[in-house]
């Protein structure tokens, strides 16, 4: 059976939290998109770490951890998160990177910084992690993948081949120096002994996992409003943040994908540019911001201030729908308490008409929120493990939610730690 752990909103809704928690009773955890440009953190046994590449897995002994065929896979960040659950005192976990996963290049993070600094002020708000020019790599058929490491001849063709089309982008947009195809093979070599004892056939394994009965974990990356197709497009990653994308990255049957679990945050916060319809400025917004999660909100990988604003339930709605969704988990009420009262997006205005139906981007940019207004419960709520035990003001806040959303809200998460959770149901 496969359950997938997807974002309904913008990112950053806590996904990690919840993939480790299921990760407990789980086989296998996949990471199946993405890169290491967006961040997971987890507070467990080993303490407080944040994930950006490795499965949010990697803290049990008894699963096993895949970065699949879907991710851009950087060597350096992997090598470096392993050694950071090293340092930490995590046993070494049991790990599989996938022979078709390609590999994100330092040309990718060189072009992807390149193009930031040309857009200037109508730049997208990149990582500068190369994501989007590793996907658009992938999809031109310029990639190298992982399994390339192991035929000489055959890397070094297409290394000389892809800086052939680089270089001329180099010299004469960018006005930097040329790469050297040597330069890169050479560096490939001296990273490829060091990922080998990882590198295998996932899909193969997987099939055999399934065959057995085994539990397996889709864990995504960013959200719903993130996908290149379905979200704030251009203001996007440039891979599939969808759970449908799950069967394709990860190398499982679509057929096999049971449950859905799109998590979402009891406030909005996004990173990066585009459109936030509910978004909060000022004192209010920072007040929110400083009161959010652990640390406030924060970027995992960036460590930029995160957007804030109410809990928008139209973009919600639309990224359960997208997802698929056959529960929802709502995550870091806790950090609510201090409000006399809340908000909820509950309608966009656009050109003077009201609707609940979240528009394509040519029309996003227009819209305005239309707000209902709820009573705070005025009380910390952090640690609280019985739903029951919830303030009635809580509880009423979260049914209100769900009624709105469409998808049943299974798991209210009242903190930061693996455990800090209620089940609704």
């Amino acid at each position: 059976m496969v359950k997938a752990i997807v974002g309904a909103n913008w990112g950053d809704e806590g996904k990690g939290k919840i993939t480790d928690l299921f990760a407990e009773e789980s086989d296998v955890v996949v990471r199946f998109q993405g890169g290491a440009n967006a961040g997971h953190t987890i507070i467990g046994d080993y303490g407080k770490f944040a994930l950006h590449l490795l499965p949010s897995g990697v803290f049990y002994p008894h699963t096993t951890n895949i970065i699949g065929n879907g991710v851009a896979f950087h060597v350096p960040s992997f090598l470096k998160e392993l050694k950071m659950l090293e340092e930490g005192g995590v046993p070494a976990p049991r790990l599989m990177v996938s022979e078709r996963t390609q590999l994100l290049m330092p040309y990718h993070v060189l072009l992807d910084g390149c193009e930031e600094e040309r857009l200037a002020g109508r730049a997208f708000g990149s990582t500068h992690s190369g994501i989007a020019p590793f996907y658009s790599d992938k999809y031109a058929k310029s990639g190298i993948q992982v399994a390339d490491l192991y035929n000489e001849t055959r890397l070094m063709e297409r290394l000389t081949a892809v800086c052939e089309v680089k270089n001329v982008l180099l010299e004469h947009l960018y006005h930097k120096p040329p790469l050297d195809p040597k330069a890169l093979f050479e560096e490939l070599m001296g990273c490829r002994d060091a990922i080998t004892p990882y590198v295998g056939d996932t899909a193969a394994f997987l099939r055999d996992a399934l065959a057995q009965g085994k539990k397996v974990l889709l864990e995504g990356q960013l959200g719903s409003m993130k996908d290149p197709d379905f979200g704030i497009y251009p203001f996007t990653t440039s891979s599939h943040t969808v759970a449908g994308f799950g069967a394709v990255g990860a190398g499982v049957p679509p057929t096999q994908i049971k449950d859905i679990v799109a998590v979402t945050k009891a406030y909005s916060s996004a990173v990066g540019a585009g459109a936030f319809v509910s978004e909060l400025f000022g004192e209010e917004a920072e007040t929110m911001r400083r009161r959010g999660g652990d640390a406030g909100e924060y970027g995992a990988t960036t460590g930029r201030p995160r957007r804030v604003g109410w809990f928008d339930a139209v973009a919600t709605r639309y990224g359960c729908q997208v997802q698929g969704a056959t529960e929802a988990v709502l995550t870091a009420i806790d950090c609510l308490g201090y409000l006399d009262e809340l908000k909820v997006c509950v309608g966009y205005e656009i050109d003077g008409e009201v609707t609940d139906a979240f528009p394509v981007p040519a029309r996003l940019d227009r819209a305005k929120p239309v707000y209902e207004t709820l009573p705070g419960w005025k009380c910390d709520l952090r640690g609280i493990t019985e739903y029951s035990a919830l303030p009635q003001a809580a509880k009423d806040y979260v049914s209100f939610i769900e009624e709105r959303i469409g998808c049943p809200i299974s798991i209210v998460s009242t903190g930061p730690k693996r455990h800090e959770i209620a089940y609704r149901r």
